[in-house]
């Protein structure tokens, strides 16, 4: 036999062989479709059971979530709302107790200057002079017949006339006088006139205040109410809030990390000069430790003044201490911020002190040429000298301010990370809700995958199954060729 012929021998054999393991392949497929169509559908629904049962659970951990995150924002809201009201209260307090306390005074000095003003008012009344009695004697001697050629009546005019002269002129001067002095009231008045005005401007301007701060105080009883009967318009306005006083404090806190690593490398490098550069800790130098140490307690020396002064509430301890306990912690964590910031102004200092040495130590390996350069340098370094200090001076006390912050922020992030973990599971919930439909369209997919492979035996199976209903119509139709045979043979 040739190679051809030995090559087309075993083709001929391995085709064959291969349509014979085919067909077995299908049969066997064939007889297990049943078994497959159970085992892939009970495979497909446990699957599909499984991302139910899971997306249910974080639906109802998302819900309980939802409510636990609520209860927490209308907490801090009341909260918030009641310390508000309380402070809005303490100010129409002192403006009570400061301004409107010496009303009944004002009130008595203001009647003492109305009734002394009106007893000077009547006195100051312009009231004519009455006329002298000697007016009808005049009008007789004016109705006399006789000639006023007549010596003696001449005599007796002229006396009446010098008479009345000398009567009007000191008519004239009393009236002159009555009427400075009634001048001379109108002028005491003056004053009277003005300090009535003032006080009567100041208590207008004390009770326009108080009646602002009521208005104030009415707006936040309504925001109260609101968050206590939790309206949604009171819900959304706490998430804002909540969400801005987070990325607020956030960047403030960022700030104050900023601060405190340039206060941790201004300190840094003369700690090593005190605890040893070479020394380490847990794979850390110590002196560093001991620079970060320190700016630790700074912090937390500031986060106890301002609980002392009741700026933060982050320990309720410390605002439950009596006044003169509290009185006496804020002292002595002042006092210790005043003795580490004069310690790290001191390490300022001696950090300068170290850079001139090593640019002496620089100068001194160079030419003659660079060392007066550096001389000259060196001699405008009490600049930076003083600049360092003051920064090593007033950085912790900056840092105290830290509290502030951080009492918003964490109040906030409560907030913040509830609202971040049902977004979390709100996406998960719905992610095992898809995979168990997908699950279920998955097991009819692969059964249908599963009937494909075995198409030629289901067709044949179907119309097997076709033309036994036609069979039987073809019986129930009457027709049968074995009665038309017996019939012949009886006739």
């Amino acid at each position: 036999m040739s190679i051809n012929e030995i090559y087309l021998l075993w083709s001929e054999s391995a085709a064959i062989s291969a349509v014979i393991w085919a067909v077995l392949l299908v049969t066997l497929t064939y007889l297990a479709r049943n078994p497959m169509h159970k085992m892939i559908q009970a495979v497909a629904a446990l699957i599909q059971h499984a991302f139910k049962q899971a997306s249910t659970s974080l639906s109802e951990a998302e819900k309980r979530l939802t409510q636990r995150n609520t209860e927490v924002l209308i907490a801090e809201g009341q909260e918030a709302s009641e310390h508000e009201i309380e402070r809005e209260f303490e100010r129409i307090h002192n403006i009570v107790e400061k301004d409107l306390a010496e009303y009944p005074t004002l009130h008595r000095k203001i009647n003492d200057v109305v009734t002394q003003m009106d007893e000077d008012y009547k006195h100051s009344a312009d009231v004519p002079p009455e006329a002298p009695g000697w007016a009808k004697a005049v009008d007789a001697v004016a109705k006399i017949t006789t000639s006023k050629n007549d010596p003696m009546v001449g005599d007796i005019l002229d006396s009446i006339h010098g008479s009345m002269e000398k009567n009007h002129e000191k008519t004239l001067e009393e009236y002159r006088k009555a009427s400075r002095e009634r001048h001379m009231l109108l002028q005491k008045m003056q004053p009277a006139w003005r300090g009535m005005n003032k006080d009567l401007k100041q208590v207008d301007q004390d009770v326009n205040a108080l009646l602002e701060r009521i208005k104030v105080v009415d707006r936040h009883m309504e925001s109260y109410e609101k968050i206590i009967h939790e309206t949604d318009t009171a819900k959304k306005t706490l998430s804002s809030s909540s969400l801005t006083q987070f990325f607020v404090a956030g960047f403030v806190l960022a700030i104050a990390i900023g601060g405190a690593m340039i206060n941790f490398n201004l300190i840094a490098r003369p700690m090593q000069e005190m605890v040893g550069g070479s020394s380490t800790m847990m794979g850390y130098k110590v002196a560093n430790i001991a620079a970060l140490v320190i700016i630790l307690v700074e912090v937390a020396m500031g986060l106890f003044l301002m609980e002392s002064l009741r700026i933060t509430r982050l320990f309720p301890v410390i605002g439950a201490m009596k006044d003169s306990m509290r009185i006496r912690m804020v002292f002595i964590t002042f006092a210790i911020l005043l003795m580490l910031a004069s310690v790290e102004a001191g390490l300022a200092y001696m950090r300068e002190i170290l850079s001139q040495d090593d640019a002496a130590l620089r100068a001194s390996l160079l030419d003659g040429a660079a060392q007066a350069a550096n001389a000259s340098d060196l001699s405008d370094r009490w600049i930076t000298t003083a600049a360092q200090m003051g920064m090593g001076f007033i950085l912790p006390f900056a840092l105290v301010f830290v509290a502030i912050p951080l009492e918003s922020f964490i109040h906030a992030a409560r907030t913040v990370l509830g609202m971040a973990a049902v977004t979390v599971l709100r996406s998960l919930s719905f992610t095992f809700e898809l995979s168990a439909n997908s699950a279920h369209y998955l097991g009819q997919m692969l059964v249908s995958v599963y009937d494909l492979l075995i198409f030629i035996p289901l067709w044949i199976e179907l119309k097997i199954k076709g033309a036994q209903p036609q069979a039987k119509k073809k019986g129930a139709s009457g027709f049968n060729p074995l009665d038309t045979q017996t019939m012949e043979v009886s006739s």
